[in-house]
């Protein structure tokens, strides 16, 4: 083989990227010193794109496919080099390979809680944590601005980037919004998209860059806050602290009485607790000086040669109804020394109402 022949051999006669990474967004061609061969075939394949680079300035760009590089196929190489009738020889030029596909499971949270103002509880310190997706769109503004002369470049090294425009655009679209806390979970899909808008904007024209999605995936508080939204939403459920009150009051009652240690005087001591607190909530929330509702009687019945209780009046309507308590039935309550049939109690005598007699024919 003589030396032409050597040298023609060492020529670059196929350009191409096999992308066998998850996160690179461009890859410099190398060329060890060779030139690339007049018409050497240029492959590009789906989700990439081909940029030529002459001394330092950008030249052609190729969209996915095989290509033959001459001098009609690289105008503005030919034109930057002085090819003004085509060229023969061998060429050098850089050759950068863009990744146009979308580069999922990219995650962003918020290092240091945002402050956002909350209608019903005023200052409120968030923390928020999602997922986006990345993409090339312009990869001349990326290689100018991003890539310079760097050989490859990933998405992790925009990332921590990405991740600050996120949560800076994240506070101002919650800030604007102007939901309550206990609201943002219903707005999620609306939130993403704007704060995807949000960013998108800031890094399209800069970076050539695009944010296809941008999940996010919870917005969450403080230990402390949770604790108190807990006590907020429990006092919701309960309702009337009062009757709540009294209705603990009662089914403590029993419970007292019947304590070998307490006795009666443990009673005494649970009845005096339990007026003061119902005093207590009577005075925030119910009129000056009002009396709390005296406690609902719990009884008690003999069934099957045991103790069953305590019952409310009404849970006893229901059993004499279904035929559990009868006239004869044993019954018990605070205030009673003995066991007593039902009829003998004059706070049960509705229950047992005599059946009228059948009309006259």
């Amino acid at each position: 083989m003589g030396l032409f022949e050597k040298l023609r051999a060492e020529l670059i006669d196929i350009v191409e990227w096999v992308d066998d990474s998850h996160a690179a967004l461009v890859w410099r061609f190398p060329r060890y010193h060779n030139q690339i061969k007049n018409g050497a075939q240029l492959i590009v394949r789906p989700g990439q794109m081909a940029v030529f680079v002459h001394q330092g300035q950008i030249a052609d760009v190729f969209n996915p496919g095989q290509h033959r590089l001459e001098t009609r196929n690289l105008p503005i190489l030919s034109t930057l080099a002085g090819w003004m009738y085509g060229f023969d020889s061998p060429f050098k030029a850089e050759v950068y390979f863009v990744s146009t596909r979308v580069i999922t499971d990219l995650r962003w949270g918020t290092p240091n809680p945002v402050p956002i103002r909350d209608p019903d509880f005023g200052p409120v310190r968030v923390r928020a944590f999602g997922t986006y997706t990345l993409r090339a769109v312009d990869p001349k503004i990326l290689l100018t601005a991003l890539v310079g002369a760097e050989a490859t470049y990933a998405a992790d090294e925009i990332h921590e980037l990405l991740r600050s425009l996120i949560n800076q655009s994240l506070a101002d679209v919650i800030a604007k919004s102007e939901l309550g806390v206990l609201d943002l979970a219903a707005h999620y899909a609306q939130l993403s998209e704007q704060v995807r808008e949000v960013v998108r904007h800031r890094i399209d024209d800069e970076y050539g860059l695009e944010i296809p999605q941008l999940v996010i995936v919870n917005v969450s508080v403080p230990a402390e806050v949770e604790q108190a939204l807990d006590a907020r939403t429990s006092v919701g459920v309960i309702g009337d602290l009062n009757a709540f009150q009294s209705y603990q009051l009662s089914r403590s009652l029993p419970a007292a009485a019947a304590n070998p240690a307490g006795g009666l005087a443990g009673a005494g001591v649970g009845v005096g607790m339990g007026m003061a607190l119902a005093g207590r909530f009577a005075e925030g929330h119910g009129p000056a000086g009002a009396t709390p509702p005296p406690a609902p009687a719990a009884w008690h019945i003999a069934e099957g040669g045991r103790s069953v209780g305590p019952l409310s009046v009404e849970e006893l309507a229901r059993a004499a109804a279904q035929g559990r308590v009868t006239p004869d039935t044993l019954v018990w309550s605070a205030g009673l020394r003995d066991w007593m049939p039902a009829r003998t109690v004059p706070a049960l005598a509705s229950l047992f109402a005599a059946t009228p007699p059948p009309l006259p024919r």
